[in-house]
């Protein structure tokens, strides 16, 4: 299902995944948004690092689980086409034009979120907010798959792995980034919401609100990062 996302055309014949430059997001069984990225070397090549051979960041620390992945959305940037370099006169043109697209995407995927917080390590730069191009979504799993691996109990133990494992690499790697350990955060965060909606499933009663927790109040601010503008926190943090 990956291949055939990635080899749908829109409306003028052109392969989504086939645009240089462009954003994408991943959505979770839920169609809780979970990542948002950019790139400037092809969406396809990518999309392809994520979710089938561990080779980006997100994914080798284990940050994004692609067991987790059901959905994936990509915002292309057709008029940057012949833009392949940073010699290009109108490379910083797209970069900028490039940023704001994430930038916006990101919050729409904050708003959309149910925790208001998603997986990035690195919040993108803040940059103007956008009317966002077309884009086109795509589902990566099949009813069967979701069947099975979308029972909760599967994951909340895939879930309570993913943290254990994203533990240990903040405990290997020692220094780790503040991002690192947002996520962590947030990736506790999930796992608490599923697991007492499966409790609240079991004694009978309706599913918590999301409210309950306040993500906010323990990571901070998921708009900027801390160090790009320390003068938006107070004294306490």
């Amino acid at each position: 299902m990956l291949d055939a996302a990635l080899n749908a055309r829109d409306e003028h014949g052109r392969q989504w995944s086939d645009a240089r430059w462009g954003c994408y997001a991943f959505y979770d069984y839920d169609g809780e948004p979970i990542y948002v990225g950019q790139t400037n070397e092809r969406l396809r090549a990518r999309v392809r690092r994520h979710l089938t051979n561990q080779r980006t960041d997100a994914v080798a620390m284990r940050i994004l689980d692609v067991f987790e992945v059901a959905e994936m959305e990509l915002w292309p940037l057709w008029e940057f086409e012949d833009v392949a370099g940073k010699r290009h006169p109108d490379y910083a043109a797209a970069q900028q034009r490039l940023n704001a697209v994430e930038y916006t995407a990101y919050l729409k995927a904050i708003r959309e979120s149910r925790f208001k917080a998603i997986l990035n390590e690195k919040i993108p730069p803040v940059s103007p907010t956008i009317d966002l191009p077309t884009s086109g979504r795509f589902s990566l799993i099949s009813d069967a798959t979701r069947r099975e691996r979308g029972h909760p109990d599967i994951r909340i133990a895939r879930r309570a792995e993913t943290i254990s494992r994203l533990a240990a690499v903040a405990h290997e790697r020692g220094e780790v980034s503040d991002g690192l350990r947002r996520v962590l955060v947030i990736q506790g965060v999930r796992l608490a919401y599923i697991a007492a909606v499966r409790l609240a499933y079991a004694e009978g009663r309706p599913p918590p609100d999301p409210s309950a927790i306040d993500v906010t109040g323990l990571v901070g601010s998921v708009l900027f990062e801390h160090e790009d503008n320390p003068g938006l926190f107070d004294a306490n943090g």
